[in-house]
């Protein structure tokens, strides 16, 4: 496998593992959406539906493929996904946290862009 199709399916694998995290309670009709864009490497984990009389509507997660690289886009979480990247096998050299800026970026252990 090469490494672009591996890296598609660590963030898939990430994205799904945290899918299932979520337990609406049976009045509640959020449901966890992953969407996966192959085409142009964009893949992400969004919460959608009804808490009650509120609007539950917003990205959990987001990650692009860009030149060979995984960047984290957005990480609601608590969790280090890129030290989850780390553990599957991912380099540092190959992982952005594209929620922070570059300038920002040059300060961690992880690419810049």
């Amino acid at each position: 496998m090469d490494k672009i199709e591996q890296y598609r399916q660590f963030v898939k694998h990430i994205l799904t593992e945290h899918s299932q995290i979520a337990t609406p309670t049976d009045r509640d009709t959020v449901k966890a959406e992953l969407i996966f864009d192959r085409e142009h490497d964009h893949y992400q984990l969004a919460y959608v539906g009804w808490q009650g009389d509120k609007r539950v509507f917003g990205p959990v997660m987001h990650f692009d493929i860009i030149d060979g690289k995984i960047w984290i886009q957005y990480n609601g979480t608590e969790d280090s996904v890129a030290e989850r990247l780390v553990e599957m096998g991912v380099p540092t050299s190959d992982i952005v946290l594209g929620f922070h800026s570059a300038f920002k970026r040059q300060f961690t252990r992880y690419a810049v862009g």
